[in-house]
């Protein structure tokens, strides 16, 4: 079984200052470092390092080159990343001195994704290889709505949540991976158990994972809930911290490991990850979880 990420590849840029800025207020960063990034990458980085083999498909321009040889360093299938003329996605990044972050994204080369890229792609895959999707790139309703009609199985993270998140398949949707952000702008709900319940009854075949922070995470299905706490650690940069989560999460899941075990080792995963600065940089592999 397979794991094809649809996602973003972007050049992150982070600026380390006393406190996020306001508006109308200018400051000086304490430090600055240029790191791989992007949700996709992010993912299928914390997917190979948690063991899972994992292609990754999408576009970068010509200054994204680094970002492809990063992928294949980590073992990632790297045959659908494209190149084209158009600027690499790239982020500003805000980290505080408590590790909190504020982001600002440029799409780039990863809003060139179509429709007919989609269908080049996942022509190459079967019904037993799952599909995992975010909310970076271009297309993305037809790439799920594609995967779903070659009966793939699908994972989506609706990051960044934008209004046409609504718009596209969900019905398709087998296992939402979302925040609390996240979930309160799909479910029209707040508080934990309310948006999992609104979720679990609008898609009622699928399973429902929110990340909960330093509260850890809950997760529900038609068949029950329960929760995985967070470990106590002090936090350097939560940037990748939700990609950690959903990579180890999904690699251990697909491989048909006990549910509560996923949830338990991503946690984990992304408790070590908040101890580290950068994103990609700071996903650790599953023997340091593991030690």
């Amino acid at each position: 079984m397979r794991i094809l990420n649809y996602g973003s590849l972007n050049i992150d840029h982070v600026y380390g200052v006393s406190h996020l800025v306001r508006p109308g207020e200018t400051i000086g960063s304490t430090s600055y470092t240029r790191f791989c990034g992007g949700k996709g990458l992010n993912q299928s980085v914390a997917l190979a390092r948690a063991g899972a083999e994992v292609w990754h498909a999408g576009k970068i321009g010509a200054e994204g080159k680094f970002l492809k040889e990063r992928l294949l360093a980590d073992g990632v299938n790297v045959d659908f990343v494209e190149e084209v003329d158009a600027s690499t996605g790239h982020a500003v990044i805000q980290v505080d001195s408590n590790g909190e972050n504020a982001i600002v994204i440029h799409g780039g080369a990863n809003r060139a994704i179509t429709r007919s890229d989609a269908e080049r792609v996942l022509a190459d895959f079967c019904p037993k290889d799952w599909l995992l999707l975010q909310n970076e790139i271009s297309a993305t309703g037809d790439v799920l709505a594609l995967a779903a009609a070659r009966g793939m199985r699908v994972a989506f993270n609706p990051a960044p949540f934008g209004p046409e998140v609504s718009d596209y398949p969900l019905e398709n949707v087998d296992l939402f991976i979302l925040n609390e952000t996240e979930g309160q702008g799909l479910a029209g709900r707040a508080g934990a158990d309310e948006i999992a319940d609104r979720l679990l009854t609008r898609f009622p075949n699928s399973a429902i994972i929110l990340t909960l922070g330093s509260r850890g995470a809950l997760y529900t299905d038609g068949a029950g809930s329960f929760e995985a706490a967070a470990h106590r650690v002090a936090a350097v940069d939560t940037t990748a911290a939700g990609d950690t989560f959903i990579g180890f999460f999904l690699a251990s899941y697909t491989r048909g490991l006990d549910v509560r075990h996923c949830l338990e080792l991503a946690c984990r995963a992304a408790t070590l990850c908040v101890t580290r600065a950068g994103a990609a940089d700071a996903i650790p592999t599953l023997a340091e979880i593991d030690r």
